[in-house]
């Protein structure tokens, strides 16, 4: 497990060997240690704006002693948009999963960075923003891996008041740019969250999301 000061650390490490200046996205535990929602994290997820930007952080960070990783190990073979993983030390013990816009079933969107206003610098070439709350649910949706549920519980039972009218109008907004699943797996990641760990999902925004979902289906048929 990486804690806080360690992250700082492995950020600033890989900053200081960055041959260009980049912008990072910080989605899933890495970002919820920046809102003081966790204290350490398996791993740092960073999403990339181009392939570009996410050769030149893997370059940097395989000149520290970084290696590649399987990303089927925790991923699954099923899982399409699976991220670049680097890992180092002992058992892996410090890691990156690096994802380019694609975050295994949804986009990182142009809404999504605008909404990630908190923003972080690591020497000259590294500036790092920090998902938005509500997105993050999104991303824990979208990875969905054994934690990720249990993340997204102390998201919702520790942040300010959640709006979820930011979730589903981004679920829509997937939708739009190819991802027709994403309604359909937002509702049923929500739906398991209420059902098997008793999160407070009101029932308007389960309902609301199932009758988008119905209304793809029929418009599909059409």
């Amino acid at each position: 497990m990486i804690n806080v000061n360690e992250q700082q650390d492995l950020l600033l490490g890989v900053a200081k060997k960055l041959k260009k200046e980049i912008v990072v996205y910080a989605i899933g535990g890495t970002a919820m240690m920046f809102h003081g929602l966790k204290d350490t994290t398996k791993d740092i997820d960073l999403v990339f704006n181009n392939e570009e930007d996410r050769e030149s952080f893997e370059e940097a960070a395989k000149s520290l002693g970084y290696r590649e990783f399987d990303s089927v190990i925790v991923y699954g073979a099923k899982k399409e948009n699976r991220p670049v993983m680097l890992a180092r030390g002992k058992g892996e013990a410090e890691r990156f999963d690096l994802f380019n816009y694609n975050v295994i079933s949804f986009f990182f969107s142009e809404n999504m960075k605008k909404r990630a206003e908190n923003t972080f610098e690591f020497g000259q070439n590294l500036i790092l923003k920090i998902a938005d709350v509500h997105d993050l649910i999104l991303m824990k949706c979208a990875t969905d891996r054994q934690k990720d549920a249990e993340d997204v519980q102390t998201i919702i039972n520790e942040s300010q008041k959640i709006d979820w009218n930011i979730i589903i109008e981004e679920s829509k907004h997937q939708v739009t740019l190819g991802k027709t699943r994403a309604t359909w797996d937002l509702c049923d990641f929500l739906d398991r969250l209420k059902e098997e760990l008793n999160v407070n999902i009101p029932p308007e925004v389960i309902n609301e999301l199932i009758n988008l979902v119905q209304k793809q289906a029929e418009e599909k048929k059409e």
